[in-house]
C-alpha cells in the first residue's frame, strides 16, 4: 500500500491569508477546515487548496511545512512566486 502525505497552503478566501499544514488526504482535510473542525482555521473560512506538493513519507512532508513556515521558506515561496 502506497503511503502518501500532503505539505498544503490553503487560502483563506475571507482574509487572503495563508495557513500551512500537511496531511495524508488533501481532500478530506480541506472539508475538516472549512466545516469548522480545525479550531485554528475556524473563523477564517472558507479556504482553497494554494499550493501543495506530494511526498512518500510523513516525516518529509512536515519538514517541508516547517521550512514553510521558516523565514527561509516563506522568502522562497515569495521567490517562486507562489505566495
Amino acid at each position: 500500500m502506497e503511503n502518501t502525505f500532503y505539505t498544503y497552503i490553503l487560502k483563506s478566501e475571507k482574509d487572503l491569508g495563508y495557513y500551512y499544514g500537511y496531511a495524508s488526504d488533501l481532500d478530506i482535510r480541506l472539508d475538516k477546515h472549512n466545516s469548522g473542525q480545525v479550531k485554528r482555521t475556524k473563523a477564517r473560512r472558507p479556504f482553497v487548496i494554494h499550493y501543495f506538493e506530494k511526498f512518500d513519507d510523513k516525516s518529509s512532508a512536515i519538514k517541508r511545512e516547517n521550512f514553510f513556515k521558516s523565514i527561509n521558506g516563506y522568502n522562497w515561496l515569495k521567490q517562486q512566486g507562489i505566495i
